[in-house]
């Protein structure tokens, strides 16, 4: 089963942080692709960071040295870490995941690359 639920979301003031998590029950794959990605209101959806089970991460350029993503391989569960947030982060974050996937490079920022998706969890960044 690769059903993924996120939490987390919330509002915070601008500087503020926030970690959202993703629980993926069925991950119990060798190896498989994860991430993050976000979707705010009249925009396209795009991509946050994704992360490999070997650890391999890439970070959008927007988010690069205020979010972090992890992955916790024992507890099926994906993690963004944000720092630093601006309210042009305010958007509904969607995680995503690839099961038996194994993807380098920009592959892991591309919503074409995830087979599932979760419901998302809304983040709202005041000023």
């Amino acid at each position: 089963q690769a059903q993924l639920v996120e939490s987390g979301g919330g509002t915070v003031q601008s500087g503020g942080s926030l970690r959202l998590s993703c629980a993926a029950p069925g991950y119990t794959y060798r190896s498989y692709s994860m991430g993050w990605f976000r979707q705010a209101p009249g925009k396209e959806r795009e991509a946050v960071a994704g992360i490999t089970t070997d650890g391999r991460t890439r970070v959008a350029d927007s988010v690069k040295g205020r979010f972090t993503i992890s992955l916790d391989k024992d507890k099926n569960a994906l993690y963004l870490q944000m720092d630093g947030l601006k309210v042009e982060d305010t958007a509904m974050y969607f995680c995503a995941g690839a099961p038996g996937k194994y993807y380098f490079g920009d592959a892991l920022l591309s919503h074409s690359s995830y087979d599932y998706w979760g419901q998302g969890t809304q983040v709202t960044v005041s000023s």
